[in-house]
């Protein structure tokens, strides 16, 4: 017996040609997908079933020329099913018309109910982790200013004590001026250096801070996005 392939070329371009209707938003294009997937697996169904023959009713035909009856049920029921479901989806239609004006899927309050909560946590973590990162950078400048401070007073501890000690020796008036002199530049020049550390710190805070800020606004920028209705679906 020789099959001809223009059946299943048929069937499997009806299959193709359905389930890519059926991904579309619009409800007409989903009917037609679902006409199309139907008339495809029941003409596979046919082709299954083998060669055309007599009516299967015994007393009628002989046994050997009988046509399979089980495709023919089988084909049957895959109408009525399809019948159910474009009388379904036909109703969805004409109640999505009088409700929007169109055949548009439109998305799921309650999914984005969740979306956006899912965002609002999102935001809520970033800003108490920015948050943190700011806490943490400021105790770190602190102790810094710390360090820096204790430094400075055993440093000067340190040039009075050596400077009391040359001045005993030496007795001196001239000497002990001298090392006066020395340690006010020394301390001027401390002075000096922690101004501009102080300086830098303040404005890696600004910057911190500013960041923060902007990180903020643009995480409410983009929740305001999406619970605009105009524009829904674009994330």
């Amino acid at each position: 017996m020789t099959v001809s392939l223009v059946p299943f070329v048929a069937s499997g371009t009806l299959v193709a040609a359905g389930v890519a209707l059926l991904l579309e938003r619009s409800l007409v294009r989903l009917l037609v997908g679902v006409i199309l997937l139907g008339n495809g697996v029941n003409l596979l169904i046919v082709l299954a079933g083998g060669p055309a023959g007599e009516p299967p009713i015994l007393g009628v035909s002989p046994r050997e020329r009988m046509a399979d009856p089980l495709p023919q049920a089988m084909v049957l029921t895959s109408l009525v099913i399809t019948l159910g479901v474009t009388a379904f989806l036909l109703a969805m239609v004409h109640r999505s018309w009088q409700l929007t004006g169109g055949d548009e899927v439109q998305d799921d309050t309650e999914d984005r109910r969740v979306r956006l909560r899912a965002r609002r946590g999102e935001l809520a973590r970033s800003v108490l982790a920015r948050r943190e990162a700011y806490r943490n950078l400021v105790r770190q400048q602190r102790a810094e200013l710390a360090r820096l401070d204790a430094a400075r007073r055993e440093r000067e501890r340190r040039d009075a004590e050596e400077a009391s000690e040359e001045a005993s020796k030496e007795g001196g008036s001239e000497r002990a001026a001298r090392l006066r002199a020395e340690f006010a530049r020394r301390e001027r020049e401390q002075a000096a250096r922690e101004r501009e550390i102080r300086r830098r710190l303040r404005r890696r805070r600004r910057q911190a801070r500013a960041e923060m800020r902007e990180a903020i606004r643009q995480d409410r920028e983009r929740q305001a996005r999406a619970q605009d209705p105009e524009l829904e679906g674009d994330d």
